[in-house]
């Protein structure tokens, strides 16, 4: 666990600071500026469908160029989008504000492929608690988006407008960062042409869990999570107890970080996963049982949970699906892969939440949790005779 890695954990922490931020603020600056109120989560929808439209282009920066330049660049898009957000809530333009997170979304699918690149700064033996740590990064976000959100919302007269400008900062001191990690080469000529066709990869079983666990899981999770500041507002309840829930939630994604590589590394991925797909099962039951504080707290701590035991399994897995010359083009498809499914769940989250309400939202979220269930069952099954763990 060297140097590297805990910087490359801090610059996750600043990513996760900005996308907390954008969880509970996109929403409520939605509801308040949308034509219509089933449009109010577009701008959290914009920002995962401009992750989805970027992943080929970060795939080709990020081969051209190499880890350090390609992360700078994402994370210059978003000191910019920030700004441009905070332009948006400010003259109350709806449209330029779903604009600027399509945008901010070249950011999200930039600094996604962290993960991965923590994987490439140690010895194959530490790949899984290289992940987890850098991962736990994540815990910074936790605590800082909510609180910054609920610092910063009325430092000018438009509420919100200040917690974008704040982002923009937190922008500046991620390319700062990442400027003193020094990643490993890129690979050049015949190494970067090398390898399988995309679609040989991807029809692999291994492949095909990874992605629909990781997609999935992320989907139920965004689902949920993108939801609960109208939800709670809908229920009386003020932003304090948002930000309360939303830092809860953050923390359950990444605390168990510290935990998660030791027990993937013991137990396999696959069992890790599958808790994982039960706590989800338990945040689904608990937000189910009452709409009080303590209701959304346990919920969504329980989802965050579930989340990282989803995630950071389905990460380590698809490390087995490709080799390193192939690396670039089998992580843009596990990326894009996740921000289609969270492009489709922003917008469901928005629309069900305000015309159809929590409850019928947390049932809708069975089905997802089901199938990412059925993967898992499934490749269990069949792990001795496709060499996985």
């Amino acid at each position: 666990m060297n140097r590297k890695l805990w910087l490359l954990a801090a610059a996750q922490g600043l990513f996760l600071t900005n996308n907390v931020t954008f969880i509970a603020i996109n929403g409520l600056v939605g509801l308040a500026l949308a034509p219509w109120g089933w449009m109010a989560t577009l701008p959290v929808m914009g920002y995962v469908v401009g992750g989805a439209l970027s992943t080929q282009l970060v795939a080709a920066t990020q081969s051209r160029y190499g880890r350090q330049i390609s992360f700078q660049l994402g994370a210059a898009v978003a000191f910019a989008s920030a700004l441009l957000c905070a332009y948006a809530a400010w003259s109350h333009n709806f449209y330029l504000l779903c604009l600027a997170t399509v945008v901010a979304g070249y950011f999200n699918a930039n600094a996604q492929l962290y993960r991965f690149a923590a994987a490439e700064l140690v010895e194959a033996s530490g790949r899984e608690k290289a992940v987890s740590l850098v991962m736990a990064g994540g815990l910074i976000g936790a605590v800082l988006g909510p609180n910054m959100a609920a610092a910063t919302r009325g430092l000018f007269a438009v509420p919100f407008v200040g917690a974008y400008v704040a982002l923009a900062g937190v922008a500046l001191l991620s390319i700062a960062l990442l400027a003193c990690i020094d990643f490993p080469p890129r690979a050049t000529g015949k190494a970067t042409q090398g390898g399988r066709p995309l679609a040989q990869i991807m029809r692999q079983p291994i492949f095909i869990v990874s992605a629909a666990a990781g997609a999935l899981g992320y989907g139920v999770m965004n689902l949920l999570m993108a939801s609960t500041p109208i939800a709670m507002q809908q229920c009386n309840l003020p932003f304090s107890a948002t930000a309360l829930v939303l830092e809860w939630h953050v923390i359950g994604m990444f605390a168990p970080s510290f935990v998660t590589g030791h027990l993937i590394k013991r137990f396999g991925a696959l069992p890790i996963m599958g808790v994982g797909v039960s706590l989800n099962a338990l945040c689904i039951a608990t937000a189910l049982s009452g709409v009080d504080v303590a209701h959304f707290v346990v919920a969504l701590f329980a989802l965050g949970v579930g989340w990282n035991f989803v995630f950071t399994s389905s990460t380590t897995l698809s490390l087995q699906a490709y080799t390193p010359e192939e690396k670039d083009r089998a992580q843009g498809a596990l990326n894009f892969c996740v921000f289609a499914t969270l492009a489709v769940t922003s917008f469901a989250s928005g629309l069900l939440v305000t015309t159809q309400g929590w409850q019928l939202l947390n049932w809708g979220s069975l089905l997802p949790v089901v199938l990412t269930g059925m993967a898992v069952i499934y490749l269990l099954l069949n792990k001795r005779s496709m060499g996985t763990s």
